[in-house]
């Protein structure tokens, strides 16, 4: 079966079956399985091998966040996308601390939400507008004495990557960077990955934290 394989979990049925029907708006998006909780989302996972699981929160028996990073603990590759109705902070940084590839609200978008997973598919990352800009808030409020080994990273970062990296941090996408620097969006996604490598971070997210947290963005 081609395409981006996705497992929809939420507690509600009514809520997988909608997600089915938005994400099959695209040929190129297949939903392979689904699941009522954050047990049963670990079996199907493992069954079906899916490239992207759209995730709620809020389940019975185990929710999301803790079954992101159980099944991220077996299926490290596995892109995750935290759907929910909720923004509270300690959701979207559980979600983030558990490798969530993205975080999206329940009102986004049918374009929103197949683009999300379709980045999520390709490695990259996708948080709500307004999600971002809470983390960037958090990350402001939360900054400390830098840390040796953070500033250390940042320097060791050329000047071509420094300008990515403080381009990821004001949330601009890769061909939004590629236009901006007269590069192209393969070259901005190769200084990407080297940024995240030397900055030891696993996500464009975190890249956009770091630089917040040390005042570089």
């Amino acid at each position: 079966m081609s395409g981006v394989r996705v497992v929809v979990v939420d507690d509600d049925a009514l809520v997988r079956s909608g997600l089915g029907l938005l994400l099959g708006t695209d040929p190129g998006v297949v939903v392979v399985g689904e699941a009522g909780d954050g047990i049963e989302a670990q079996h199907v996972v493992e069954r079906e091998r899916p490239d992207v699981v759209l995730m709620d929160i809020r389940m019975p028996r185990r929710d999301g966040l803790t079954a992101t990073a159980s099944i991220l603990a077996e299926h490290p590759g596995l892109a995750i996308l935290i759907l929910t109705t909720f923004d509270a902070d300690d959701d979207v940084l559980r979600a983030l601390a558990a490798g969530a590839r993205g975080f999206l609200l329940k009102d986004a978008s049918p374009e929103e939400l197949v683009q999300a997973v379709r980045a999520a598919a390709e490695g990259r990352s996708t948080l709500a507008p307004s999600v971002l800009d809470r983390v960037v808030q958090l990350a402001v409020a939360q900054r400390r004495a830098p840390d040796p080994a953070q500033v250390a990273a940042i320097d060791a970062l050329t000047p071509r990557e420094r300008e990515v990296a403080e381009a990821v941090a004001r949330g601009a996408s890769n061909a939004d960077i590629a236009a901006a620097l007269f590069l192209s969006v393969p070259t901005v996604k190769t200084h990407v990955g080297r940024i995240m490598a030397k900055l030891g971070v696993d996500s464009r997210v975190q890249v956009a934290v770091r630089m917040h947290e040390l005042g570089l963005a």
